[in-house]
């Protein structure tokens, strides 16, 4: 947030920690599919960019998240993508406000822009969308 840009470094760590892990938490038939889920969504992320629609690095990590996410569950990933969003945004709009918390964070771009960090919600949605598959044990 604070230089309102998701570093290559991130993207490409998350797409290594899938390529390992998958091949030890997938079915190996599963695991080719999951890839062409970073596939697609790097495709339309990347039309979605060329539009204005939404950031390069957004794109990218959105891309990068995919392969985590089952085929079954894209339905529930929108549905807690839209709440995270929501939380996000409040918060995020809320602590801009916020003298103190401007204080302790005063060279973020994102509270100097009308842009949101879409990365935070990103980040969040997939990382309660882990953490709801491993406490469902899905």
């Amino acid at each position: 947030m604070k230089f309102m840009k998701i570093p290559n470094k991130a993207v490409v760590a998350l797409t290594v920690v899938f390529l390992l892990v998958g091949l030890i938490a997938l079915p190996l038939a599963q695991y080719p599919w999951r890839l062409l889920h970073l596939v697609v969504v790097l495709a339309v992320g990347f039309g979605l960019n060329m539009l204005g629609a939404i950031g390069a690095g957004d794109a990218k990590f959105a891309a990068a998240m995919a392969p985590f996410v089952a085929l079954g569950d894209l339905r529930n990933i929108f549905y807690l993508f839209a709440a995270v969003l929501l939380a996000a945004v409040l918060t995020h709009r809320t602590f801009k406000r916020l003298d103190r918390i401007r204080a302790l964070t005063p060279e973020w771009k994102s509270w100097e822009t009308r842009d949101f960090p879409m990365g935070l919600a990103l980040g969040g949605t997939l990382g309660f969308y882990l953490i709801i598959g491993a406490l469902l044990g899905s």
